[in-house]
């Protein structure tokens, strides 16, 4: 079957500005691939990350690299051997997924394998800031379930109690960004354990994480610079307790549900996670976060607009993607 491929990189505007502890952003750059076979079209969105040496001109050349191939047919299978595990990839496997459910009418999910999608609770992120800051963006999310903080490393503590104020019943997770230093992790944990946190994120280093197999964790650490494809799983263990399954690490669908299954019969608990992108990249990732403890996909919740159609959010809660924006 011959394939006509299209990219287009997009920007997205964020409300606001988005703040971790590597530095801030006020759009989301992300590259979309489409693939057209006659009249149906697949979509798949992938947000190239600098953090991993990405950028779209990257991405948009990594996958012109192989454009032959998708539009000679390649599948899915053909793909994890062509591209490595990253955005590019992500990008035309999501595209692959979506094409195949709008060829045979079948829904991707049913093609994972899953019987049906439940709505799922989401996080809603709070950028790292002053005390202040961080305590009023808390307040106004009091109401959500679940808040995911940025931090930074010093004055950490004192951002845990500005926001523990003004959001005093939500669960909070806790994501340092590799900030952290071995120095000083003991008394963080300690401090994020007695506010409550029921998940810290990537608090040292990747590579430089292996103290965390030398002292009592009193909550769960995630893995999530840590962790990107199937394969990074066994040096993980003993070190932490959960991972961070972002497609744009896996490079896509198909290899995030190989890294789902192994990490569950590893024993970590899984964390469906995103990049700042719109619907479109949640949409797969969704299939992901039927098998998560802990969902983070609120990207779109994130951005000033989202691409139509979007995700249906209802607070926090985040409906199944209709066909029309994706699988």
């Amino acid at each position: 079957m011959r394939i006509e491929m299209t990219l287009a990189v997009e920007a997205f505007p964020i409300a606001g500005r988005f703040v971790i502890s590597r530095g801030a952003k006020t759009e989301a750059r992300v590259v979309t691939a489409t693939l057209r076979a006659g009249d149906a079209v697949g979509r798949g969105e992938c947000v190239p990350y600098a953090r991993y040496g990405e950028s779209v001109e990257s991405v948009n050349a990594t996958i012109e690299s192989i454009r032959g191939d998708i539009e000679a047919g390649a599948g899915r299978a053909a793909l994890q051997r062509l591209l490595p595990a990253g955005a590019a990839r992500n990008a035309v496997d999501c595209a692959m997924w979506d094409l195949e459910a709008k060829l045979t009418g079948r829904r991707a999910w049913r093609t994972a394998g899953f019987e049906r999608l439940v709505p799922l609770v989401t996080a809603y992120t709070l950028s790292v800031g002053t005390p202040e800051e961080m305590r009023a963006a808390a307040l106004k999310a009091a109401d959500r379930p679940l808040l995911k903080i940025k931090l930074a490393g010093e004055g950490d503590e004192a951002r845990l109690a500005a926001v523990r104020e003004g959001a005093p019943h939500a669960r909070l997770i806790v994501d340092a960004n590799e900030a952290w230093r071995e120095e000083t992790l003991v008394a963080q944990l300690d401090a994020c354990a007695r506010f409550g946190v029921s998940l810290v994120e990537q608090p040292l280093p990747a590579g430089q994480d292996e103290m965390l197999a030398r002292v009592a964790r009193p909550i769960p650490v995630c893995a999530d610079e840590s962790a990107h494809e199937t394969a990074s799983l066994a040096a993980l263990q003993g070190r932490y307790d959960a991972v961070n399954i972002k497609l744009d690490k896996t490079g896509g669908l198909t290899e995030a549900l190989l890294m789902a299954e192994a990490a569950g019969r590893m024993g970590f608990e899984i964390m469906a996670g995103c990049m700042v992108g719109t619907s479109l990249a949640m949409a797969p990732a969704s299939l992901i976060g039927q098998m998560a403890a802990f969902v983070d996909l609120d990207g779109p919740l994130l951005l000033a607009k989202d691409r139509e159609p979007g995700l249906v959010y209802e607070g926090s809660t985040m409906a199944p993607p209709p066909p029309q924006l994706w699988g």
